[in-house]
C-alpha cells in the first residue's frame, strides 16, 4: 500500500499525487478501531527476532515494491503506482530485469505470488486480480474481490490475501472465491496495516505498513507468534534520499534463504533471523 514519505526525483509530480490520493483513501477505508476484532490477550507475548545480513544484492531504486517472491532460481517482483506498475522477473545476483510486463495505467499493482504454476497479481483499488503465464507473462484471466488488494501468498492449498486491515482472507486457488478469513492479533490486540505477505514453513510472514517489523502469523488462529525487528537494515544515509518503507518478503524454500527489501530501496538483503533472549 502506498504512503507519502519520499518520491523519486524523476517522477516527483506523478508520485506525489498518487501518494496523496491513496493515503487519503487508506485513512477513510481503514478505521482506527474496526469492529469484531479480538480483545487484547494477557498470554505470552510473541517471540522477538532481530537479524544478521548474509548477502546484499542490487535492487532497482525506481521499483515501488508491492510484491516479491522467489521461484526456480529467480526473483519475481510486482511494483506499484498507476502508470508505472509492472510485473518483473529478475536475476538475483545482478538485479538485471529479465522480463517485464507493464500494467494498464488504470491499475495500481500490488502483491504477487505463484499458485498452481501461474503468477497471480493483485491491484490496489481496482478490486481486480490478474493471472499470468509464468514463462511469458501473458495474461490468462482476471478475477474480482470485494476489498482492496495489498499482499498475497499461497500456502499450497489457498491463496492468502491482505487488504491493509487486520484481516487475512483465504481464497480458493482454482476459483479465487473467498472461503474464510481470520483476524490477526498479538498480546496487545489487533495487528492492522498488514501488507506484503509470504508463506514460510507453515506461517504467514507479513510486512506491517510504516514499520520496520514483520509479523509471523499462525494461519490457523491469526495469532502473531513472532515479531522480526528490521530497524537499521537500510542505513540512515541511504534512507535520506528517495527511499520509502520496508516492503517485500521472498523465500527460497530449497536453500532456506530469506530475502527482504523496500519500496525504492537500492538493495535487497538476504538475512538470517536471530532470536532475542528474554
Amino acid at each position: 500500500m502506498p504512503f507519502l514519505r519520499r518520491v523519486t526525483q524523476n517522477a516527483a509530480g506523478c508520485l506525489l499525487c498518487a501518494f496523496l490520493f491513496y493515503g487519503a483513501t487508506y485513512l477513510s477505508s481503514h478505521p482506527e478501531n474496526p469492529p469484531g476484532l479480538p480483545a487484547p490477550l494477557n498470554g505470552t507475548p510473541p517471540r522477538q527476532y532481530t537479524y544478521r545480513i548474509v548477502n546484499r544484492y542490487y535492487h532497482d531504486r525506481h521499483a515501488f515494491t508491492q510484491g516479491l517472491t522467489y521461484e526456480d532460481g529467480f526473483l519475481y517482483e510486482g511494483t506499484g503506482i498507476k502508470g508505472h506498475s509492472t510485473l518483473r522477473k529478475i536475476d538475483l545476483e545482478t538485479g538485471r530485469i529479465l522480463r517485464r510486463k507493464k500494467l494498464s495505467s488504470l491499475y495500481f499493482g500490488e502483491g504477487i505470488t505463484f499458485c498452481n504454476n501461474v503468477i497471480v497479481q493483485l491491484t490496489l483499488s481496482g478490486r481486480r486480480g490478474f493471472v499470468y503465464n509464468r514463462d511469458t507473462f501473458e495474461m490468462l484471466r482476471h478475477f474480482e474481490y470485494p476489498t482492496e488488494g495489498w499482499g498475497i501468498t499461497f500456502d499450497g492449498t489457498h491463496l492468502i490475501m491482505s487488504d491493509g486491515s487486520s484481516t487475512l482472507y483465504f481464497l480458493d486457488s482454482a476459483t479465487f472465491k473467498g472461503e474464510r478469513k481470520i483476524e490477526v492479533f498479538d498480546d496487545r490486540g489487533p495487528v492492522r496495516n498488514l501488507n506484503e505477505l509470504e508463506y514460510i514453513e507453515g506461517e504467514v510472514y507479513a510486512n506491517v505498513l510504516n514499520t520496520d517489523r514483520i509479523a509471523r502469523i499462525s494461519p490457523e488462529t491469526g495469532r502473531v507468534t513472532g515479531w522480526i525487528d528490521l530497524r537499521g537494515l537500510l542505513s540512515t544515509e541511504e534512507r535520506s534520499g528517495t527511499t520509502d518503507v520496508l516492503n517485500g518478503i521472498a523465500y527460497d524454500a530449497g536453500r532456506k534463504r530469506l530475502f527482504v527489501t523496500g519500496k525504492l530501496w537500492p538493495s535487497l538483503f538476504e538475512i538470517e533471523l536471530v532470536a532475542v533472549d528474554k
